[in-house]
């Protein structure tokens, strides 16, 4: 693993890397990027020492088909590692229903990166959104080192299991908050779909009963309604 430069993107610095043929496994990490970004394009910051961000170069050998359930069994990984937390579909990672994880994955050829970026020490000031919070919030271990060595660890297992072919949808189900939960799914600007989540299918899609019948998402943002 090897610190990238504060004003960039570990993401897109390791997206460069793997068509340079880096080898999957390589770990880039940041307490800072000034140039991190989000699903749809949204900018990502967060202030020096608050966070620690970092990605992972995979080279899957199992079917593209199959890699819809990367992001998924990355947000595994996460609540694995923090340890009392939940998943919002797709593989956001909250704690007590805020956000203290996004993660982010980016396919290149045959390479897919996954970007993890956790709220590690921001204070109540600095959380950019009420929905948000940190594990010194919660009041949870948050030393940056420890914290990326045991979601590596908890990565690795998942990617091992799903490699080998295994299932992994109801160990997903199991760490979902998402399921069962009356949902408005955000597709885009012009486009807003209202259900109760039903469950993950074998593509990891999320299925919600709509007033038009199930109804399938491979991508969207989810709102969870209380």
């Amino acid at each position: 693993m090897r610190a990238v430069a504060a004003t960039g993107s570990t993401n897109a610095d390791l997206l460069a890397a793997a068509r340079d043929g880096a080898p999957a496994g390589t770990v880039l990490a940041a307490d800072y990027q000034g140039a991190g970004r989000g699903r749809l394009g949204r900018a990502w910051v967060a202030p020096p020492g608050s966070m620690v961000a970092f990605s992972v170069l995979l080279r899957p050998r199992a079917p593209r088909e199959r890699w819809t359930w990367l992001p998924l069994l990355a947000g595994l990984a996460v609540a694995g590692a923090i340890g009392p937390a939940r998943l919002k579909w797709p593989n956001d990672v909250l704690l007590e229903d805020k956000k203290v994880c996004g993660i982010l994955a980016e396919a290149a050829d045959d390479a897919v990166v996954i970007g993890i970026g956790v709220n590690t020490a921001m204070t109540p000031g600095q959380l950019p959104v009420p929905t948000a919070t940190s594990l010194a919030i919660a009041g949870l271990p948050h030393d940056p080192t420890a914290l990326v060595a045991g979601i590596l660890r908890e990565l690795d297992k998942w990617y091992r299991l799903w490699e080998a072919g295994q299932d992994i949808s109801a160990a997903y189900t199991r760490a979902c908050a998402t399921i069962s939960r009356d949902v408005n799914v955000i597709v885009s600007e012009s486009e807003q779909v209202a259900g109760r989540a039903l469950r993950v299918d074998s593509q990891g899609c999320l299925v919600v009963a709509t007033a038009e019948g199930e109804r399938a998402f491979s991508a969207g943002d989810v709102v969870h309604v209380r």
